[in-house]
């Protein structure tokens, strides 16, 4: 084979398909090294800063939003010639994402992250250790706050110097200016929806919307279609899919965090309730809860003093008042819903497939 051969656009495109996480992996290096050589050099005391987003950023993760957004552009005829460049700017997503995690362990006040201490908490114990002015919590709340800004910042930069066509990254914005705001809007729901106590299932369910399936599932979908100049009926169907699986992914990630096996989930199990997530798991548990088994609930949302044995109380609780299976029948509604609107974009091969097959995990995940 010649070396012509070996380089086209064509084979570019598929060898990103055959190793599409190690790919992103390999593209977020280059950037991170890009983004940083020169704020390393003109302040090395921002150097910690640049390094744990870095560590953040390439410690881990499914690339989920690149991979949906990657089999988008290809299931709706991107060109493959545009490969390159699309591969940096669905990377991106791990910014903001980046972002997103950061600033959500920092709201909830999480000791770890992927088996590791959380940015907020690093940094405290940073600051302790050398024994700075001020309080280590103050010092690691605003570093957690200002690199994950800088994970944003970042996102839009590698975005925006993808190499691509200027109308094929005009054509993306809205999809990716909406992500951004969605993404923060559903923070603040959430924070709010805490703050209110409102336990409704229909709180929930906005909240899993706008800060779970909009930015990792649907507005990805949205954005690979608009890369590849889809039309605007395959763009919606996928849209429609990306909001079903969306929303059952976040669902499974509730059930993890009352359920979930630490070890997998690099969580503590039981964490959702000592944060007082009002989720649907638990929102549907106090509806169907007699009064001493929603005194149980409603006593652990919200304690952070909470022991393995109350959690263990309200796991058992939780089952025995159908809330688990309940949520388990919204999960498979959402997966069958969402892969008819699937068959409903008529994606070319292989990405037909693998988005079915990436709705499936991610809603039967365990971790």
């Amino acid at each position: 084979m010649s070396e012509q051969e070996t380089s086209s656009p064509v084979n570019a495109a598929e060898r990103f398909d055959a190793d599409l996480p190690g790919s992103v992996e390999r593209e977020l290096v280059r950037f991170l090294h890009e983004a940083a050589g020169q704020i390393r050099m003109a302040e090395p005391g921002f150097v910690s800063g640049v390094d744990a987003l870095t560590d953040f950023v390439l410690g881990g993760g499914k690339r989920l939003r690149p991979t949906f957004a990657w089999w988008a552009w290809r299931g709706t005829g991107g060109d493959p010639a545009e490969a390159e460049g699309v591969l940096r700017a669905v990377a991106s997503l791990e910014l903001v994402q980046a972002c997103a995690l950061i600033h959500d362990d920092l709201i909830d006040s999480s000791d770890s992250r992927r088996g590791r201490p959380t940015v907020h908490r690093a940094f405290a114990r940073q600051h302790d250790e050398n024994g700075w002015l001020g309080t280590p919590e103050m010092f690691g709340l605003a570093a957690a706050v200002l690199i994950g800004d800088l994970a944003l910042a970042w996102a839009d930069d590698m975005f925006n110097t993808a190499a691509l066509p200027p109308e094929r990254l005009a054509a993306a914005r809205p999809a990716w200016r909406a992500m951004r705001t969605e993404v923060l809007a559903g923070q603040f729901l959430d924070v709010r929806t805490q703050a209110t106590g409102d336990s409704s299932p229909e709180a929930a369910l906005r909240v899993s919307r706008l800060k779970t399936a909009a930015y990792t599932v649907q507005r990805p979908l949205h954005l690979g279609a608009a890369l590849a100049g889809a039309d605007s009926g395959q763009t919606g169907a996928l849209r429609e899919f990306g909001d079903d699986i969306g929303v059952a992914f976040q669902l499974r990630d509730d059930l993890l965090g009352v359920f979930g096996d630490p070890s997998v989930t690099g969580k503590p199990a039981g964490d959702d309730l000592r944060e007082g997530k009002r989720t649907l798991l638990v929102a549907l548990g106090l509806a169907q809860a007699g009064p001493h088994q929603a005194e149980i609930i409603a006593n652990a949302i919200g304690n952070p003093g909470l022991s393995e044995a109350e959690v263990d109380k309200v796991r058992t609780t939780l089952t025995e008042v159908g809330a688990v299976a309940a949520v388990e029948r919204r999960i498979d509604e959402l997966t069958t819903t969402a892969l008819a609107a699937l068959r409903a974009a008529h994606l070319a091969e292989p990405a037909a497939t693998r988005l079915a097959e990436l709705a499936v995990r991610a809603t039967q995940r365990t971790s």
